[in-house]
């Protein structure tokens, strides 16, 4: 579920319309830029798209590149970044995508069923099991999850998303 933030148009300040809008944040490539000003930089050219060795970016909403891990996820190659021609997508703090990982109740181990699948495929070990019950339940470090969504791809529940921070 993606988040929402109001925010004021570049473009509608300098005409003086200082109205707010409502945008929702979607997970973009890596090096994305705040949002509204992602959206204003962005031409939709494809680029990225075409890119990205794993094929994660795809066209979301409006024909902006949006990150989709249901098959595989982001390697951190960058690729995406030396490919795009404005500044929408430039290095910056944010090397990995900006988002975490989140795990709903559909969990097969929430439900009782044993299933590390998320686990084993966390490289940075953001995902650990507590031993709370008798079958363990992972937990989502936060200040360990890079968003790079190899989590989504292999659970078999489909029960993880990455969130847009």
């Amino acid at each position: 579920m993606a988040m929402n933030e109001r925010v004021t148009s570049r473009r509608n300040l300098l005409r003086g319309q200082c109205s707010t809008s409502l945008v929702e944040k979607a997970l973009r490539p890596p090096g994305a830029i705040d949002e509204a000003l992602f959206l204003e930089a962005c031409t939709r050219c494809g680029d990225c798209i075409k890119a990205c060795p794993e094929q994660v970016i795809a066209k979301g909403d409006g024909g902006f590149p949006s990150l989709d891990f249901r098959l595989r996820g982001c390697i951190g190659c960058q690729a995406c970044l030396e490919s795009c021609p404005t500044v929408a997508l430039s290095v910056n703090e944010q090397s990995m995508p900006a988002g975490i990982a989140r795990i709903d109740e559909s969990c097969l181990a929430q439900k009782g069923v044993t299933c590390q699948s998320c686990k084993d495929s966390c490289e940075p070990e953001a995902i650990l099991f507590s031993w709370e019950n008798k079958t363990p339940v992972p937990r989502i470090v936060v200040d360990q999850c890079t968003g790079c969504g190899e989590c989504v791809s292999v659970c078999p529940s489909n029960s993880i998303s990455v969130d847009p921070n």
